[in-house]
């Protein structure tokens, strides 16, 4: 494809290298380029509108357009561009957000230590972990177990335990010390005969026999996404964090709940830790913790852990990691901002509500020939494409199933994300209205015919 010489496509192949992009296609078709957002809404550099399915990247709770949000930034910008929290330095915004994150914490945790992205809170709480188990006594236990066809980030340490191919292949990951378990996908791994409680024990057990097997003095910690997101969108089975946890405590095995993507209402309760009775010791979290108006993220953790890292900077002299941007003050002050306008505007309330009519209609797609399983919850939600309903037969690899349905998608002007597992995502804004819904998800239906008929 052809560009006009100085258009934004042309400027953006000449100078830009795009992230889980490919590349070489990327030279033949150029950048689709997004201009402005209002709502749900945003518009490319031809002022065409669609609709941002996927909340930009899970993450854009509040829509494009929350002129709260612009305020606060404006006004921290003008009282307080920068300072930073090294050494006992703090700031307003960084106080008054660690106090309500911890507030609004699920479980026992009890302090907020703040960075720029999900990766970032996701690579820190491995070397807290490592940390907490050297100041313990315990060097040896620093082993993290994720799941296979987990989504955890994509730096050095979180990109392994980010268990999908994609983020892995050319980059000689994933490193020691980082083990994966079963992916608990019912859908996909129950086997016949089995209910979801036995599913959920037969992987618990599975869990524990492969801690064993490694040694439990040498498995530090284990992470899981309350929801898996940019793995599929599944869904744990009944009963699958009651009898992980089990296994974990047995064995004195850190619980890292990454929140990344469920965290501030995407499940219908502020935490997908509250929807699945998860009991963290240590949680990260990012993207709608600002909307995404800024960079922000955050791992926060329970007092035990972190009373073990004040005595272990008392022997060492310090607390030895932090980031020059982590707690800037103005995205701390969004973030703060953010919280409130949840709580002001009852966003958790109005996730329930329109969340009846979402599910529905994404329940309403499984009938369709394309589609194997739609599973979701709250405002999230995913649909299994498949070849065969019957079997379950997926297509080949190389049809690259999914992205011909998101494309067909956006060719209704919404915007999706094709999975690995040849799954469509979906999660908007958290300010979709009922009618905005079922726009939706006529768009969504008029593209799986489209895509059916190129598939055959």
């Amino acid at each position: 494809m052809t560009h006009a010489p100085n258009s934004l496509a042309a400027r953006d192949l000449a100078y830009s290298l795009h992230p889980y992009t490919n590349l070489a296609v990327h030279q033949e078709r150029g950048p689709f380029v997004i201009t402005r957002g209002e709502g749900i809404y945003v518009y490319d550099d031809q002022d065409n509108q669609y609709i941002e399915g996927l909340a930009g990247l899970w993450c854009t709770g509040l829509g494009f357009s929350e002129k709260r949000l612009f305020k606060a930034a404006q006004t921290q910008f003008e009282q307080l561009p920068f300072s930073h929290s090294f050494a006992h330095r703090a700031t307003i915004p960084v106080i008054e957000l660690s106090e309500k994150m911890i507030e609004i914490a699920p479980g026992d945790l009890s302090k907020v230590y703040l960075v720029n992205s999900g990766s970032e809170a996701v690579d820190t709480a491995i070397k807290m972990v490592w940390y907490y188990h050297n100041a313990i006594g315990k060097p040896e236990k620093k082993k993290i177990i994720s799941r296979k066809r987990a989504y955890h980030g994509v730096t050095v340490a979180a990109g392994s335990l980010t268990a999908l191919p994609y983020a892995q292949d050319g980059f000689d990951l994933p490193i020691d010390r980082i083990l994966h378990t079963d992916t608990p996908c019912f859908y996909r791994n129950g086997e016949e005969g089995e209910s979801e409680e036995d599913f959920a024990t037969r992987l618990a057990d599975n869990l524990d026999k492969q801690i064993e097997a490694e040694g439990p003095g040498t498995v530090g910690g284990f992470i899981a996404e309350p929801v898996m997101g940019a793995g599929g969108v599944m869904l744990p089975p009944d009963t699958y964090f009651e009898k992980i946890q089990k296994v974990l405590k047995k064995h004195n095995v850190l619980m890292i709940a990454d929140e990344v993507i469920c965290g501030f209402g995407r499940t219908g309760q502020m935490w997908g830790c509250d929807t699945y009775d998860i009991k963290p010791d240590l949680l990260t979290c990012a993207k709608q913790l600002s909307s995404a108006y800024l960079p922000i993220g955050a791992v926060m953790v329970t007092e035990p852990v972190y009373e073990a890292f004040v005595e272990y900077s008392r022997k060492l002299g310090i607390f030895g990691t932090g980031n020059t941007y982590g707690g800037h003050p103005v995205a701390a002050a969004v973030a703060l901002e953010t919280l409130k306008i949840y709580e002001d505007d009852d966003i958790m309330g109005h996730v329930n509500e329109v969340s009846v009519r979402f599910q529905q209609r994404l329940a309403g797609l499984a009938s369709h020939p394309l589609v194997g399983e739609a599973r979701g919850i709250g405002l999230i939600g995913g649909v299994e494409i498949v070849a065969n309903k019957e079997t379950r037969e997926q297509f080949p690899p190389a049809t690259k199933a999914a992205a011909v349905v998101a494309e067909k998608i956006l060719g209704q002007k919404l915007i999706v994300r094709p999975l690995p597992g040849d799954v469509i995502g979906i999660c908007p804004p958290l300010i979709v209205t009922d009618e905005e819904i079922d726009d939706i998800f006529d768009r969504i239906k008029r593209g799986l015919n489209a895509a059916q008929e190129s598939l055959g």
